[in-house]
């Protein structure tokens, strides 16, 4: 009887085990530095992170080289770009919500046909300079384009995997550890923001107005002290553990050529609609 509940317990704990490092491996962004990435099983996520940033970058760089004049051009670039947020399978009021992020270069872009130089347009009540207009647009269609992609990357990508792309592709060493360690902190300090919060709040503190914020600007200053002897007592840790200024490498997999002819699809086809226009044009 012992000996049966002993193997019960011994096969609960395995499954426990087991359980527990599905979740660690199967990561879903829950964490605080975590809160932009949306987990779902989709051909864009399952790319390699260092390919997903070069595709990136590419592709913003065909839509600036892009005069704003070519409108089917840059129709043909959003229209791909949604397609490519259909096949990321990312919610499309999820990717405008984030998109509201520029909002305030919208509102400079459209003030800018009101002043400037040269031609004149007339638009209804209002006269437009036509330089204003043309680099207004450009401001619009481009850096939606631009937020857009980066929304479709940090989307499907986790902020660790961003990290490890960068460092794959050779950016500074000391850069990417100190993006390593806020994320990875980041956590820390807001959990301990949130047990000051709460003991403020269990000591009836509740902010109203200007007269507590001496009281709230005291909790930051308290907060930085811990944060920065938190560091302190980290580093001395990592020194001891014969830490030398480098993080230790992670073995890179190389990756197929029909693996890179995937990621590269949302520069090449951005590059393919640039040629067609061109053609068009001269025609």
């Amino acid at each position: 009887m012992l000996l049966a509940l002993d193997l019960d317990c011994l096969h609960v704990n395995q499954k426990r085990v087991q359980i527990r490092i599905e979740q660690e491996n199967h990561h879903h962004g829950h964490d605080v530095g975590e809160r932009l990435y949306l987990h779902r099983h989709s051909l864009v996520h399952s790319l390699p992170s260092h390919l997903k940033i070069i595709a990136a970058i590419a592709f913003i760089l065909v839509v600036v080289s892009t005069p704003i004049t070519q409108w089917g051009a840059f129709i043909a670039y959003f229209l791909w770009l949604l397609t490519v947020v259909s096949i990321a399978k990312i919610p499309f009021p999820l990717l405008f919500k984030r998109a509201l992020i520029e909002i305030p270069f919208i509102f400079f872009a459209v003030l800018m046909p009101f002043f400037g130089s040269g031609e004149k347009i007339q638009v209804g009540p209002f006269d437009l300079y036509r330089e204003g207009v043309i680099a207004g647009s450009g401001i619009v269609a481009k850096g939606t384009l631009g937020v857009m992609t980066a929304i479709i990357l940090s989307t499907s990508t986790t902020a660790r995997e961003i990290l490890r792309g960068l460092e794959r592709l050779r950016l500074p060493v000391l850069m990417v550890q100190i993006a390593s360690f806020m994320l990875r902190y980041v956590n820390v300090v807001n959990d301990e923001m949130e047990r000051m919060k709460v003991a403020r709040e269990s000591r009836g503190f509740e902010a109203t107005g200007f007269k507590h914020w001496k009281v709230l600007a005291t909790a930051a200053g308290a907060l930085f002290i811990r944060s920065y002897e938190r560091g302190e007592r980290v580093h001395l840790s990592m020194l001891s553990r014969g830490y030398e200024g480098v993080l230790p490498h992670e073995e890179q997999a190389k990756h197929t050529t029909t693996v890179w002819i995937k990621a590269m699809m949302y520069p090449l086809v951005a590059v393919a609609i640039f040629v067609i226009q061109l053609l068009i044009g001269k025609i």
